[in-house]
This record gives C-alpha cells, structure tokens and sequence, in this order.
C-alpha cells in the first residue's frame, strides 16, 4: 500500500513537470519548422494540457483498466469547471469574450451531450470512439478557419514569446525528454493509483475520477494560474474548455479506439450528468444571469465559489461512498 501510495504521489508530480517540458519543446520545435504561431496555439497547448489524461487513459485502456481512462476524461472535466475555474474566478473574476460565448462554450456543451448520447447504450464501442475523435478533428479544422480570420490571437502569442529562448537542439532534447518522462510517469501513475484502489477496495472508476483526475488536471491549474498572475484571466477560461473539448472527445475517442469498454450505469446516472450541469452553469455564468448586478459576460466570484462547491460535494460524495 505504501509503496502503491509513494508511486502514485511520485506519478503526479512527474506527470505535471513532464508535461510542461514537453508542451514548452513541442512550441519550440514547431517554431523551428517553419509551423504558423497560429497552429502551434492551438495544437501544442490544445494537445499539451491535455497530454495527461491522453497518455494515462490510452495506458489505462491498453492494461485492461477501462475505469480509469473514462474516469479521467469525465473528472477532469468536472475539475477543471469545479475547482479550476471556481478557484481561478474566486481569485479573480473571469471576464468572457463574446467570440467564446457564441462558438466555444456552445460546442463543448454540445460535445458533452453528443458524447452522452454515444454513451447511453452502456458501451463505448470503435464506432463510438471513431464518432468522437473525428468529431474532434472536424472541431479543430474548422477553429483554424475561424482562428485564421481573427485579428490577434493572443494564446498563439504567449507560446511564441515561452518558445523563442530555445535553442533548436534544446527545443528538441527538451520536447523528446518531455514526452518520455510523461509516458514513464504515466506508467508510474496508473500502476499506484490500481494499487491504492485494490487496497481500498475501490473501483477503478472511483481512482479515475478522483486521484487521477485532479493529478492530470495539474497542468490546467498552472496555466489557470499563470494566466491569473499575467493578468490574463480569461486565457484560464479559454484553456479549460480548449482541454474539456480534447478530453471528451480525444480521450474518450482514444480509450475506445485502443480498447473498447462497458460504460458503468454510475457514469450515466452520476458523472455525466454533474458534467453537464457544471457546464450548463458555466454557460449561464458566462451569458449573464438575468438579474444579476453586473449582467455582462462574466464568471464572478459568488458564481466561481457556486462552481467550486459543486466539485466539493460531488468529490466528497465519490469518497464517502467508494466503499
């Protein structure tokens, strides 16, 4: 149990250096290719952030440990409404562009119900996997449409500013180094939180939805509060829903492709539904309540604590009855 618990703390802490060396490289090394800043916002940060769960759900279906991969899309997505962006707007209120609320927050909620709807028949099937991650590749292609008409773009700008100090033996030590520490620390991260699981007596799911999810959700975390720092606390809002898209549909997508997997009723009944509610509060948030004193687009901080205490009770209730 101990040496279960060690590998699972160790795991995590890799888990988040590992991914920003390897997010920090892979910009640089597509500056040195000649990639546009506009496409190296969006992939390298849109994948990087989301590496984690990518990495740990792919090992986790592949080892025969399907709890854990769905358990980490669909808690990390609550995380990172909940706590992420509850944390990020109790710190500091999160202003709302009206380009996010008329495409991206619309999207993500309608990724979450199509990803409910695969689901619903208790079976996350090739099909349903290859639904998803060509959902994803459809979402991505049309954003670089949209992206490509935009006057700035100001996450494209922030990755080249962190890319430009590197050199191209560094970008490119630093990016592969990055890559293998997270696949290792992902390996290390599975195996601890199975091993704590079967301890407890708790269910892969349970792990996946809690230790797991909050482990991978770290490098949003870090960017949440990096951009708070900055001054740029709408980059926080941004990253969440740019990394709850991948995790619906390119973690999900991936588990199923690599190996698929009977959806357990709790999902259905339990976790689907708090995501979607998370992100249904999200949205009216972001619109602006009727009523509410400020009206205008924006998460402040009542509605941010309102977020944080829905990932409060919704991990305390998990814990309470993983027995």
């Amino acid at each position: 149990m101990a040496l279960a618990v060690v590998a699972t703390v160790v795991g995590l802490a890799a888990l988040a250096f590992s991914a920003d060396r390897f997010v920090a490289g892979a910009a640089a090394v597509a500056r040195y290719l000649g990639l546009a800043p506009l496409l190296i916002g969006m992939l390298v940060i849109g994948f990087g952030t989301s590496a984690p769960e990518l990495v740990i759900s792919g090992i986790a279906a592949a080892q025969g440990n399907p709890g854990i991969a769905l358990g980490n899309a669909f808690g990390s997505n609550v995380a990172n409404i909940g706590l992420i962006l509850g944390t990020t707007a109790i710190i500091v209120p999160i202003a709302v562009h009206r380009g996010v609320l008329r495409r991206e927050l619309p999207i993500l909620l309608v990724a979450t119900i199509i990803a409910g709807l695969l689901l619903a028949d208790g079976a996350l099937s090739r099909a349903d996997a290859a639904v998803l991650a060509g959902t994803l590749v459809l979402y991505l292609a049309w954003s670089l449409i949209v992206a490509r008409r935009a006057s700035r773009d100001e996450l494209a700008r922030e990755v080249a500013v962190a890319a430009s100090g590197m050199s191209r033996r560094a970008a490119w030590t630093t990016m592969l180094v990055g890559l293998v520490a997270l696949v290792i620390s992902s390996r290390v991260l599975v195996w601890g939180a199975v091993g704590i699981a079967e301890r407890l007596g708790w269910s892969d799911l349970i792990i996946g939805l809690t230790v797991v999810a909050v482990g991978t959700s770290a490098p949003e975390l870090a960017s949440a509060l990096a951009a708070v720092r900055k001054g740029e606390n709408d980059l926080a809002l941004g990253n969440v829903i740019g990394s709850n898209l991948f995790n619906t549909l390119g973690v999900l997508g991936l588990a199923g492709l690599i190996a698929p997997t009977v959806v357990g009723s709790e999902i259905l009944t339990r976790d689907l539904p708090v995501l979607l509610s998370l992100t249904v509060l999200l949205l009216l948030f972001a619109v602006g309540i009727p009523g509410r004193r400020d009206g205008r687009g924006r998460i402040n901080r009542v509605e941010g604590a309102v977020l944080l205490a829905v990932w409060l009770g919704y991990t305390g209730f998990l814990l309470a009855t993983a027995g």
